[in-house]
């Protein structure tokens, strides 16, 4: 059984676009709902990598904050970002099926 394609970070990530484009601003305080602190750099830096590897795309547009113009980020899933969960969700579900037949000890409960 290989490892999953992304991380458990990568993963909560991209989970959290599905189905919805966000801003960075969203995203960066649903990681915090969810227990993940990162720097603004931080999580920029992870978001390009995400693109970079064709699993979100972001873009910037315009919004109005006070009387000042400035640029928001943006974010959404990709197909291959979608794939992405899907394959690690199935590898923790394998994983998942795999621990509960284990007997108390460690040891596959068909070895018993």
């Amino acid at each position: 059984m290989s490892l999953p394609p992304i991380t458990h970070l990568q993963f909560l990530l991209l989970s959290l676009l599905s189905g919805f484009e966000k801003s960075g601003r969203v995203l960066r305080l649903e990681l915090e709902r969810n227990g993940v602190k990162k720097s603004a750099p931080a999580f920029y830096q992870l978001m390009a990598r995400l693109e970079t590897q064709g699993l979100a795309e972001g873009w910037y547009v315009p919004i109005e904050v006070g009387d000042q113009m400035v640029r928001e980020r943006r974010y959404r899933l990709t197909g291959l970002g979608e794939k992405a969960i899907n394959e690690a969700y199935e590898f923790y579900l394998r994983q998942a099926s795999a621990d509960s037949k284990m007997t108390p000890q460690g040891v596959p409960a068909h070895a018993t």
